[in-house]
């Protein structure tokens, strides 16, 4: 397909993008062009928009921007064979090598070499965008595209909250951002026991209470571990999932887990952290998991088992915007009153 498309593009080593017109992809015979319906800004789209360190140190500019899609397949390559025009699909934003020792062995999630849709390469904050035949996930058509687009972060949370057994046990969410919300949701349907969620931002305790969080907690407000101390009977919290990348809130996590239970770590933080590994860890005998994308393509199964099950993950979208107007979805996201924001082009 020839002609010309909206895009957003980061191009100036500085904070903000540009809306741009540039060329429709052309693709390759192994690709895929794909016309999106919708799709979702992530925090790794704020890092890129605000230009901060890693951004700075991690990108080539100029780049389409944007990773988590829903969209319409609108041509295929020559040597494409698992997917047709018509077909409704997302995107796995990783693009892995394919021989390395992870890839080999069923990790290609924390493939050696893996690139990233919207950051190494061209991505979806556009009216269409070519993705990698391997990197296609066919839609569940009964699942609307402002909610099949949040696969992608909803998958991290899947894999977070499922990295072990979870029915029957307590768990506390540290950190409600989308990806943490999307946890509260999903602990709740996974059978968890009672879930808490734990962070300073009330806008998104709200929402967490609406995905099925048993007790909201603002640190500013009450001693957390205290409250989870009485209400566990001095046992402690059998899974903690830590999203925030805040290293107090870490080093809380580590003080509420019971003696064996689990820490799965998401949140990544700004700087190195300290941690008092004797007592924090090793002495309580608990399991740290860390969780980096989503195991491809068995998170992804799940994930989208949990939304055609009827997962209601609604909630956690607060506002829907045209592309044009991705500047003011971009200052929502910086202003953190927000769960998950839709840029329809």
């Amino acid at each position: 397909m020839k002609g010309k498309m909206k895009a957003i593009v980061k191009d100036k080593p500085e904070a903000g993008a540009t809306l741009q017109t540039v060329d429709i992809p052309q693709i390759g015979p192994r690709d895929v062009l794909v016309k999106v319906k919708a799709a979702s800004i992530c925090g790794t789209d704020l890092h890129i928009y605000n230009w901060d360190k890693w951004a700075s140190s991690r990108m080539n500019i100029p780049i389409i921007i944007g990773h988590e899609m829903a969209g319409e397949v609108v041509e295929v390559g020559s040597e494409v064979e698992s997917c047709k025009i018509g077909d409704y699909v997302s995107l796995e934003c990783h693009k892995t090598c394919g021989i390395c020792f992870q890839c080999r062995t069923g990790k290609g999630h924390i493939c050696q070499n893996y690139t990233i849709q919207g950051v190494d390469f061209d991505g979806c904050f556009a009216e269409y965008v070519k993705v990698p035949e391997a990197n296609i996930w066919k839609n569940n058509p009964s699942i609307p595209p402002e909610i099949a687009c949040l696969q992608d972060p909803m998958g991290n949370a899947v894999m977070a909250v499922l990295a072990d057994e979870i029915t029957g046990k307590s768990v506390a969410v540290i950190g409600c951002g989308a990806i943490g919300l999307f946890a509260v949701g999903i602990a709740r349907a996974s059978g968890a026991s009672k879930v808490y969620a734990i962070d300073l931002n009330e806008y998104r305790l709200n929402i967490a209470k609406k995905m099925g969080a048993d007790v909201i907690l603002n640190p500013s407000n009450v001693d957390v571990t205290s409250v989870i101390s009485q209400n566990t009977n001095k046992e402690g919290i059998d899974v903690v999932l830590e999203m925030s990348g805040n290293e107090i809130a870490l080093h809380e996590g580590l003080k509420m887990v019971k003696n064996g239970g689990r820490v799965s770590l998401l949140g990544i933080p700004d700087e190195q952290v300290s941690l008092d590994l004797a007592n924090e860890v090793v002495f309580k005998g608990i399991t740290i998991v860390g969780i980096t994308g989503r195991e491809i393509y068995g998170t992804w199964y799940k994930t989208s088992s949990f939304l055609s099950g009827g997962l209601d993950v609604s909630p956690i979208i607060t506002h829907q915007l045209k592309l044009e107007d991705y500047e003011e979805g971009f200052e929502i996201m910086r202003s953190g009153q927000c769960g998950k924001v839709i840029l329809y082009p």
